[in-house]
């Protein structure tokens, strides 16, 4: 459509606005729903240099995502993250800087190398959950299960970064990592930029200091004794040789604090939504036993395991459409955009919203209705419709370039978790969503955790 026949953006009432303003950089969740019911699933908001576009209709993201990167601006005035990740990371890049680093790093992410870390990822997961069961009371203790798949996911993230020699830095990473997400969750008034060697910006900076000089020891490392590991993220960058140390480090950087925090957090809210709808923990360790094997029984993972862990993935995708690690994706428009009708003039950021895809009634029958089996047996129609509405990485070129390994993880470690633990929520209400940088459940994923135990008749009754 062109420009001059496109609509002006429908907004809310001018005196409301600043007060939806401040509660969406806060807590987004409430007031996009609000914004979908009163105003649409398109909207703008604010004025002159602080305009911002929400957009969470289906079709319109089709429209977003097909129009050209060139229009869009990534390394935009209300970029926060460029003091965690740096300049020189891919996700603040724009032009043919974005193209080099992201085709560098793509390349690390072969899906010969995606399916070489499988094993790893079910290894370590079967690690942590006997550490756990360790340190459970035999009748049962009451446990955060966020902290201990954040932790789990945080190993998985490291080992397929830096290879195994880099393990015993996980912890470490950790705490640096964490120190940043503080900082990206804090009021906007307190990251203000400034260059005092003091406060909360001061510490982000040295934390990434601390994690530059353990990356640039590596790479040395790497550079002076070539480790030969073909599933070493670093190292194949290292090796290529396209990219400078400090782009290196960048990616490197970047890489780890995306996939680490976006995919505990989802696999905190798969763990409620699998606990929380009846028989659906069982169902996933019948499909469990059957692909990976029984407990104590030798089963190999291999490329074929993620294919025929389908009930899995279906949970998988139904969790990220309710709950998306990041609600709301920034770009700013550097010329005039039209998506879905609708003009959005240059310098607008514009907040695309796969929270409000996710929940789009024309897009989903029953919405807010946790089912994983929606995904089966969908006409053609039905699938290009939840392909349009089902975007918690994005589409096109700058979609999260760590999605699959996310998914992978997210498929793998529930099924394992539901093969060796039982888990029972310790309420049945579903917390409320936090966070502005990443989604995640308030409060945790505390459940009454034991080892598995057979119950009486339970074959019987799956089978029923």
């Amino acid at each position: 459509m062109p420009s001059s026949t496109a609509r002006a953006l429908p907004s809310p009432k001018l005196t409301a606005q600043p007060g939806l303003l401040r509660k969406l950089l806060r807590e987004p969740q409430p007031v996009l729903d609000e914004l979908a019911e009163t105003v649409g699933p398109v909207c703008g908001l604010g004025f002159g240099p602080m305009r911002f576009a929400v957009v969470g209709d289906p079709p319109a993201l089709r429209e977003l995502f097909a129009t050209p990167t060139e229009s869009f601006r990534w390394n935009h005035k209300f970029n926060v993250l460029a003091v965690v990740v740096r300049p020189g990371s891919m996700i603040v890049s724009d032009g043919a800087d974005h193209k080099r680093r992201r085709s560098s790093v793509q390349a690390a992410f072969s899906r010969r190398r995606l399916n070489g870390w499988i094993p790893m990822i079910v290894e370590r997961t079967d690690a942590a959950i006997d550490d756990l069961v360790g340190s459970l009371d035999p009748a049962g203790s009451s446990v955060d299960m966020y902290r201990v798949g954040r932790s789990l996911v945080l190993e998985i993230v490291v080992r397929a970064m830096f290879g195994d020699r880099m393990a015993s830095h996980a912890t470490e990473f950790g705490d640096l990592f964490q120190r940043a997400q503080d900082y990206l969750e804090a009021p906007a008034y307190r990251q203000i930029p400034h260059r005092l060697p003091f406060g909360a910006r001061a510490r982000v900076r040295k934390d990434r200091r601390a994690f530059n000089a353990i990356v640039d020891e590596e790479i040395a490392h790497l550079r002076a004794q070539p480790s030969g590991d073909d599933f070493n993220v670093l190292a194949s960058l290292v090796a290529e040789g396209v990219l400078a140390d400090a782009e290196i480090r960048d990616q490197v950087n970047t890489l780890i604090g995306a996939v680490y925090e976006t995919t505990a957090a989802s696999l905190a809210w798969m763990l409620w939504r699998a606990t929380l709808v009846p028989r659906l923990w069982d169902r996933l360790r019948d499909e469990a036993d059957s692909v990976l094997g029984r407990p104590g029984e030798r089963h190999d993972p291999d490329h074929t395991t993620l294919a025929q862990l389908e009930l899995a993935n279906r949970v998988m995708r139904e969790t990220l459409r309710l709950h998306p690690a990041g609600v709301v994706s920034p770009r700013e428009a550097v010329t005039d955009v039209v998506v879905g009708g609708f003009r959005i003039p240059k310098g607008t950021l514009i907040l695309w919203s796969a929270y409000l895809a996710g929940r789009n009634a024309d897009a989903w029958v029953e919405p807010l209705r946790f089912d994983p089996d929606r995904f089966l047996d969908l006409t053609p129609d039905q699938q290009a419709t939840a392909d349009a509405a089902w975007v918690p990485s994005g589409r096109g070129a700058r979609n999260c370039i760590g999605f699959a390994l996310s998914q992978m993880e997210l498929t793998l470690i529930i099924s394992r978790l539901a093969q060796r633990l039982d888990l029972t929520p310790t309420t049945t209400t579903l917390p409320r969503p936090v966070g502005m940088v990443v989604n995640r459940p308030k409060g945790g994923v505390p459940m009454n955790a034991t080892a598995r135990t057979e119950h009486p008749g339970h074959d019987q009754q799956n089978r029923a």
